[in-house]
């Protein structure tokens, strides 16, 4: 990550330029030196206020604010990019995930767990999982035009592949977004047996003008899709998807069902 390292660079070589040690620093942004150094080791990045009030005390223009927004640009793979604005104005969203909980219905936590498992450094780690929750509020918190309705099928699988006391606070968490009017959860059970998602997790969004996108995800990189006959076969197998989930009654007991499977292990793993 090239400006994570411009970054860092310039935030030292302005610093020491003013005379100021990283605790002198720190106290005049109102962050511990420590935090200070873990800008300049490349460890984490600074929010978009901090960046500013850097540049203001160290006088730099908005050098800093700059290189640190492009740094955290990084962070969201480029395929990600565009499908961030399809799923910031869609009006409705249908999501489909076999193995992990889908991202709009994530915990921070259990986000940054799922992107810890990957091959990512700190920074990247931190600049992905804080993306992550400003794309659920942008669809899922906007007051205008209204928060964007979603129906997620998830598999039953990804309701049980994680720690316990990570897993029992992310399904609590879908069965309280599950009670909102514009968020619908259902489970694809373990007896649907084979059925064509297990072909890899994809999303559908309709966009304001009524037309159809997607985005499908695998191992190296994601893609947005938007060519008809691809767009036909996604929607088919959505519907073929749908015709074996649980409805979200049904769903929501099997979670609180899990929930108590999760519980239990953890007290025994306490208490062995």
């Amino acid at each position: 990550m090239a400006n994570v390292n411009e970054f860092r660079h310039i935030l030292r070589l302005r610093r020491t330029e003013k005379g100021l040690s990283q605790d002198a620093l720190g106290s005049q942004v109102h962050v511990t030196g420590s935090q200070i150094g873990h800008y300049e080791t490349g460890r984490s990045l600074p929010p978009d206020d901090l960046a500013v009030n850097l540049d203001r005390v160290l006088g730099t223009g908005d050098e800093l604010r700059r290189l640190a927004e492009q740094a955290r640009g990084e962070a969201v793979a480029p395929w990600m990019r565009p499908w961030k604005l399809n799923e910031s104005r869609a009006v409705q969203l249908r999501w489909f995930e076999h193995s992990l909980i889908p991202g709009l219905l994530q915990t921070e936590a259990y986000a940054r767990e799922v992107i810890s498992a990957g091959t990512h450094t700190e920074v990247q780690i931190e600049e992905m999982t804080r993306e992550r929750m400003e794309r659920q509020t942008a669809a899922l918190e906007r007051a205008h035009p209204h928060p964007v309705p979603l129906t997620a099928i998830i598999g039953e699988a990804a309701l049980r592949v994680g720690p316990s006391a990570l897993m029992k606070d992310q399904l609590e968490h879908l069965v309280d977004i599950g009670h909102r009017q514009t968020v619908h959860v259902r489970v694809l059970p373990f007896s649907a047996g084979l059925h064509p998602g297990l072909a890899g997790a994809f999303v559908l969004a309709t966009l304001p003008d009524g037309a159809t996108a997607a985005y499908i995800d695998d191992q190296m990189a994601g893609r947005v899709c938007e060519t008809a006959d691809k767009l036909r076969h996604l929607v088919l197998a959505w519907e073929m998807i749908c015709a074996r989930a649980l409805p979200c009654g049904q769903s929501r007991d099997l979670i609180l069902r899990v929930i108590d499977e999760h519980e239990r292990a953890g007290v025994a793993h306490v208490h062995p």
